[in-house]
C-alpha cells in the first residue's frame, strides 16, 4: 500500500509539473511573424526603429581611428605591444564596462528607439582549443545589457558578428582572411553549439526579438559560386539546433555577399523566419531594396534591415523614408564611434590621442620597429584613461542631425 501511495503521489506531482509548465510558457509571448510582418508579443505589427551597439562587442579599428590595425585579434595584439598583456587586459575589461551601460540603453530608448542589435564575437563564449568550453565573459555582459533593455522595454536581436572560422574572410568577422566557417566541420559545430547555448539561455526571454545567425557572410573577394551554396544549409543546421531548446524567438537570416544577396534562399524551412540585409553607399533609392521587396512578396515573409549607415545625414534621412515608405524595419549603424558625426553619440577625442593613432599606422611585427616607435607608456595610460572617461554617455557629445535623419527626437 505504501508503494502504490508512493507511486501516486509521484504521479499527481509529475503532472502538476507539467500543468505548470505549460502554463507557464502559455503566459509568456514573444514575437512572431504574420505574413510579411513582424508582429510584437501583443500581435501587433511593429516596424523596428533600432541601432547597432558595434564595437562594444567587436572592436574595429576604425572606430579607433586605425587604418592598418582592423580586426579584434589585431586590435587586442596591438594594445598588448603597447601597454603589455596585463594592463591591456584591464583596459578591456573596463571598456566592456564602460562603453555600453544601463545609461546608455536608457539614452537610447529616451531618443525614440524601440530595438537594439547586438553585434557579438564568438571568441567571448567560448575557451580556445584544444578545450572549447561554454566559457567567458560575453555571457554576463550579454546577461547585463539584455535586462538593462528589459528594463527600458527596448528589444533585443542578438547578432553573431564574428563566427568561428570566419563567415565573411575580412576583419569584421575577426578572421584569417577567409571564410574557413564554410571549409571546416569542427568550426560549424562550434558555431551550432554556441547558438544552442545562448537559444537555450534566453528561449523564455521576451525582451528578445531573436537571432541574427551570422553577419554577412561571404565577402565577394573568394570563390563565392563555391560557398554561397553553402550557406542555408549551414542556416538550417543552427536553426534546427535552436529549435531544440528553443522555438519562441524569430531566426533572422542574411544573405550572401555581406548580407545583399537573397539568391541563395529557397523556400522559407521555419515558420519564424525574418530576412535581412545590409546596405552601404548606394544611392538611396527605390531601386536599391526592389529585389528585396520581391523577394519579401514572392515568399510572403518578413525583411529588415539590419545595418546601414556610415554616410551623410541627408542621405540616412533619404533612406530611411524610402524604408518606410515600404513597410521595411531598420536599425542603422552604429550607436558610438570616436570623434565622428556618423553616428547617434560621438566620443571626444583625448589629448594627445594621435601618439597611439601615428604608432598604430607604423605598427609591424618587428621588434626593432616596435621599440623605436611605442610612445611613452606613463603617456599611453593617461590617453587610455581618458578615453575610457569620455567614453561615458554623460561625456559623449550628441549628434542631433544624425538623430533627426533618423527620425527620432
Amino acid at each position: 500500500m505504501k508503494t502504490r501511495n508512493n507511486f501516486l503521489f509521484f504521479l499527481i506531482a509529475s503532472l502538476l509539473i507539467i500543468v505548470s509548465t505549460a502554463t507557464y510558457s502559455q503566459s509568456k509571448k514573444y514575437f512572431s511573424t504574420s505574413g510579411k510582418e513582424i508582429v510584437d508579443p501583443e500581435g501587433n505589427s511593429i516596424l523596428l526603429k533600432g541601432i547597432n551597439l558595434g564595437n562594444w562587442l567587436v572592436p574595429e579599428g576604425y572606430m579607433f581611428h586605425f587604418s592598418k590595425i582592423n580586426s579584434p585579434q589585431f586590435i587586442y595584439l596591438f594594445f598588448n605591444t603597447l601597454i603589455g598583456a596585463e594592463e591591456a587586459n584591464k583596459f578591456w575589461e573596463e571598456f566592456r564596462n564602460t562603453y555600453i551601460t544601463k545609461e546608455d540603453i536608457h539614452f537610447i530608448k529616451s531618443l525614440g528607439f524601440n530595438s537594439v542589435r547586438i553585434p557579438f564575437n564568438y571568441r567571448l563564449f567560448i575557451t580556445d582549443y584544444p578545450f572549447y568550453e561554454l566559457k567567458g565573459v560575453g555571457y554576463e555582459l550579454l546577461d547585463s545589457a539584455i535586462q538593462w533593455c528589459k528594463e527600458e522595454n527596448l528589444y533585443v536581436i542578438l547578432d553573431m558578428h564574428c563566427a568561428p572560422g570566419g563567415q565573411t574572410g575580412d576583419n569584421i568577422d575577426d578572421s584569417f582572411g577567409y571564410p574557413f566557417l564554410f571549409d571546416s566541420p569542427l568550426a560549424q559545430e562550434l558555431t551550432v553549439k554556441i547558438w544552442k547555448r545562448l537559444a537555450e539561455n534566453y528561449k523564455d526571454e521576451e525582451i528578445i526579438i531573436g537571432y541574427d545567425l551570422l553577419n554577412e557572410p561571404i565577402a565577394h573577394y573568394f570563390d563565392v559560386e563555391r560557398l554561397k551554396p553553402l550557406l542555408e544549409p549551414l542556416y538550417k543546421k543552427i536553426t534546427s539546433a535552436i529549435r531544440e531548446v528553443d522555438k519562441n524567438h524569430l531566426i533572422f537570416l542574411g544573405g550572401a555577399i555581406w548580407d545583399s544577396d537573397f539568391s541563395i534562399f529557397n523556400e522559407p524551412f521555419d515558420d519564424k523566419l525574418v530576412y535581412t540585409f545590409h546596405k552601404y553607399w548606394t544611392e538611396p533609392t527605390q531601386d536599391v531594396i526592389q529585389s528585396y521587396i520581391d523577394f519579401r512578396d514572392r515568399y510572403n515573409v518578413p525583411i529588415w534591415l539590419g545595418e546601414s549607415g556610415e554616410n551623410t545625414n541627408e542621405w540616412i534621412n533619404e533612406f530611411r523614408i524610402v524604408l518606410e515608405k515600404n513597410n521595411i524595419g531598420w536599425c542603422f549603424w552604429p550607436y558610438k564611434k570616436l570623434d565622428s558625426e556618423r553616428s547617434v553619440v560621438s566620443i571626444n577625442k583625448p589629448a594627445d590621442y594621435d601618439l597611439i593613432k601615428d604608432f598604430a599606422e607604423s605598427f609591424e611585427l618587428s621588434y626593432s620597429i616596435i621599440r623605436d616607435n611605442r610612445p611613452d607608456k606613463h603617456k599611453v595610460r593617461k590617453i587610455l584613461k581618458n578615453y575610457l572617461e569620455n567614453s561615458k554617455i554623460q561625456n559623449c557629445i550628441i549628434n542631433q542631425d544624425y538623430i533627426k535623419a533618423l527620425g527620432l527626437k
